[in-house]
């Protein structure tokens, strides 16, 4: 192990979040070789308190003079008519900021990047799902100079993704930080529920909530433990192609950026030394984290990360509220510090709130509160979220010193008045479709027939369906199940297959030359703007099936804008997410219900567990609305219902009269 250690000359850089000034001058502290933040718009933590142009610009002059990167997360979709936003920071970015990479989820910003002269690197956001080894050879076709691999992943696919990286591409994998339970760019739960989409940013996190399923307790089967490689990271040096070790945490203040920072640098540096390892794992223990465990990442000692008994709360569990409603008080499991920053309850509860203590605490002591709105005799966590230790504050104030003597940027915002042409060309609206898609199985089809690939729909179907049938790949395909598929495509290529929906834009390397194929950009694929429209056209596709996320007047603008074949998803069941694990608790198929009555099921599909919603999604209506605009192929998505599920009465029209967030 050792040896294949030196063979890899340039370690991967430690890449901390930053989602505030002071977490951006503690990665500094730290040591971190680079750091991830977001803009106030087009940041996929949009709850951190990111930051502006000005503000960024004289950050990253900092960074540079000690030596540090700066990559800016760009990774939200981009609406229709946010084309000219997008594009104005953008150049902004590339004028003042000269950042060194972008990190990006929709296609839109490879165009306005390139359309502002930017000469950086580019790095595909896990939102983008690159989850299979074939995926990384097409990439170069669209630019991409780094990959940000999902966290489902264990080390035996991990190598089996640097295998398959192609020249000037390289890996970026996370070491530590939150798990959501839904696969990145392949969850729509907080969307479908409230209209504020994780693809925006703006994720409200129900799956942290506590669900029923049958009678009992609500329990939280959904929300995860957090994700630590720690010492396991040894096995991640030796692999050349991993340019980067991320710690995830952009909402996380400064203490647990400089711990974790700490942490990773030492255990990079210096795996071998036990004193060392137990240091790093004293900074770990200590950074403020929920729990933690190796997830997937043994692949012969795969952990749950879902413990349904435990806290799952942000933050370091201190102790619980004691005493009355009108005289409540804390005695704390551990000393606290002047400064030290609490948050009384979980972030799920609306009536939660964040105390800064004013004093220091002995460990045992007693730490009275104010009035907290609960139910009387419920447990009330407290969590510790945030510390300022004096040495840190030091340090961060010596930094703000040097931040402060920086010039500050100035510039006419009228420069920077961005215009990019849409709606040119004729309207290519082609002929009305209705395609019908189920998983397989005896069953009447109307319109067109449409399959998921696996291996009863192919057994299912009669040599002369083959062509006239549209082909849908999976919206995640890991890679033990790749070569499975991929006989699968073969086999219906043989039989004159032609029409496929491809459900994540890579999955174009099944098809050796897309022009002997009708390919179409499926719905997982998030095209919610015409940009991203003309780069897959360029790229082979026929046709785009867009993000249903989108309200009505997205989907009419983009209709209105975009020359090519548009397909939407009017009917059927819609999943909340798909992941790529489920607690033992969990009944497949069986109904569980949110505190709000918002029914939804669990359905294993392949080497996935679907969540759908109790209710199908419906803008059936709208039909002849969306015809005008130009869409042309309508999909109805089946399901087999479980027996003990009735369908909630609901609209299901999700985000068609809202205003995406």
């Amino acid at each position: 192990m050792l040896s294949d250690i030196k063979k890899n000359e340039s370690k991967p850089e430690i890449l901390a979040p930053a989602g505030s000034t002071d977490s951006f001058l503690s990665a500094i502290a730290a040591g971190a070789d680079a750091v991830y933040c977001g803009l106030k718009m087009f940041s996929a933590r949009m709850a951190a308190t990111n930051f502006s142009i000005k503000e960024l610009f004289k950050l990253t002059v900092l960074a540079h003079d000690n030596g540090v990167k700066v990559y800016v997360a760009l990774n939200t979709l981009v609406k229709p008519d946010e084309i000219e936003k997008a594009g104005s920071i953008v150049n902004k970015l590339v004028k003042y900021v000269k950042p060194d990479g972008l990190i990006v989820q929709d296609l839109a910003f490879l165009t306005l990047a390139k359309s502002a002269g930017y000469k950086g690197e580019i790095h595909l956001s896990t939102l983008a799902n690159v989850s299979s080894p074939s995926a990384l050879k097409v990439l170069g076709d669209f630019g991409i100079d780094r990959v940000v691999l999902p966290r489902e992943l264990n080390i035996d696919e991990i190598k089996k993704m640097a295998e398959n990286v192609p020249k000037d591409l390289s890996l970026e994998v996370f070491v530590h930080g939150a798990l959501c339970y839904g696969v990145s760019g392949r969850c729509y739960w907080s969307s479908f529920f409230g209209g504020k989409s994780g693809l925006r940013g703006r994720c409200v996190q129900p799956c942290r909530r506590l669900y029923k399923q049958k009678k009992g307790m609500g329990k939280r089967f959904f929300s995860c433990q957090d994700f630590s490689v720690d010492v396991l990271v040894k096995a991640l040096l030796t692999i050349p192609e991993i340019s980067a070790l991320k710690i995830e945490g952009r909402k996380k203040g400064p203490h647990y950026v400089y711990y974790t920072v700490k942490a990773y640098r030492l255990l990079r540096d210096n795996i071998s030394d036990p004193k060392v390892k137990k240091e790093a794992l004293w900074y770990l223990n200590n950074a403020l984290s929920r729990k933690s465990s190796h997830y997937n990442f043994l692949p012969q000692r795969s952990f749950s990360p879902i413990d349904i008994e435990g806290d799952t709360g942000s933050g370091l569990l201190i102790g619980t509220v004691k005493g009355s409603l009108t005289q409540s008080y804390l005695i704390p499991k551990d000393e606290l510090f002047c400064g030290d920053l609490l948050r009384i309850g979980y972030e799920d509860q609306a009536w939660h709130k964040i105390v800064r203590v004013s004093r220091a605490v002995p460990k045992h002591g007693r730490l009275h509160l104010k009035l907290v709105s609960h139910k009387k005799g419920s447990k009330i966590p407290v969590f510790l979220i945030d510390r300022r230790e004096v040495f840190l504050e030091k340090q961060i104030a010596s930094l703000t010193k040097k931040l402060e003597n920086i010039s500050e940027l100035s510039f006419n915002a009228s420069e920077f008045q961005f215009k990019f042409e849409t709606g040119t060309g004729k309207k290519n609206t082609g002929k009305k479709l209705n395609v019908s898609v189920s998983r397989g199985g005896r069953q009447e089809f109307v319109g067109t027939k449409g399959l998921w690939i696996n291996r009863n729909s192919i057994r299912e179907v009669s040599k002369k369906e083959y062509a006239s049938s549209w082909w849908w790949l999976p919206p995640v395909i890991w890679p033990d199940e790749e070569e499975g598929v991929e006989k699968l495509v073969n086999i219906i290529i043989r039989n004159k297959g032609k029409n496929f929906v491809l459900n994540a834009c890579w999955q174009k390397a099944f098809f050796k030359n897309s022009k002997n194929f009708n390919l179409w950009a499926g719905p997982f694929c998030n095209i919610s703007n015409t940009l991203s429209i003309d780069i897959l056209l360029r790229e082979g596709f026929a046709g785009v099936i867009v993000s249903p996320e989108l309200n009505r007047e997205d989907f009419l603008n983009l209709g209105e804008q975009s020359s090519a074949l548009l397909g939407v998803v009017e009917f059927g069941m819609w999943p909340l997410c798909v992941s790529r694990t489920i607690s033992e608790s969990v009944k497949l198929e069986e109904p569980f219900v949110s505190p709000l009555k918002e029914q939804a099921w669990v359905k294993k599909c392949d080497g996935n567990y679907f969540v759908f919603p109790g209710w199908n999604f419906d803008i059936r209506k709208h039909r002849k609305v969306l015809e005008k605009a130009g869409y042309s192929m309508f999909v109805t998505l089946n399901e087999k219902l479980p027996k003990k599920l009735a369908l909630s009465c609901r609209p299901g029209e999700w985000n068609w009269n809202l205003r995406l967030l």
